[in-house]
């Protein structure tokens, strides 16, 4: 039972700490141009952990990034030309939701065919067991013959 309140209590403690990447000198002061900066962010893959958004990143890296999406917006840029402009500059990846084309077809789906192919191998596997001839029974020259073995062995 402790266990669990402390596991509990470091819980509480620690997920309000999830949204604390963005820090308070990053914030816009026009309410509208932070809501898209942070709905953009949202949008974008954090470089150095790969696996975050920038928004909830506390890399260096990503603290750039969430200042240029700021200063591109200030400049007037659309949502589109903010992505346009990371994009060339990082390719891709740096969007945690790529577009589908052919670069990017295997991203898209290769889990659903490996899965697939894991399938199809899977049933393959479980016929060919199934269809497999059982054993033909031994013959009475072989039954004595077994015996004959398990009699010397006592």
């Amino acid at each position: 039972m402790r266990a669990l309140s402390a596991a509990l209590l470091a819980l509480t403690l620690l997920l309000p700490m999830a949204g604390l990447a963005v820090e308070p000198d990053e914030i816009l002061p026009d309410a509208g141009l932070e809501q898209r900066a942070r709905d953009i962010s949202h949008n974008l893959r954090c470089l150095v952990c790969q696996n975050e958004s920038i928004d909830d990143s506390h890399a260096s890296l990503a603290r750039d990034l969430r200042l240029l999406v700021r200063e591109r917006l200030k400049a007037g840029d659309s949502d589109e030309q903010i992505y346009s402009f990371l994009t060339q500059r990082y390719g891709d990846f740096v969007l945690l939701r790529p577009p589908i084309r052919p670069g990017t077809w295997l991203l898209w789906f290769g889990p659903a065919l490996l899965l697939i192919a894991g399938a199809v191998g899977s049933i393959v596997w479980l016929r060919r067991r199934q269809s497999a001839a059982p054993a033909a029974p031994l013959s009475e020259d072989e039954k004595r013959d077994l015996a004959a073995l398990l009699d010397r062995q006592r």
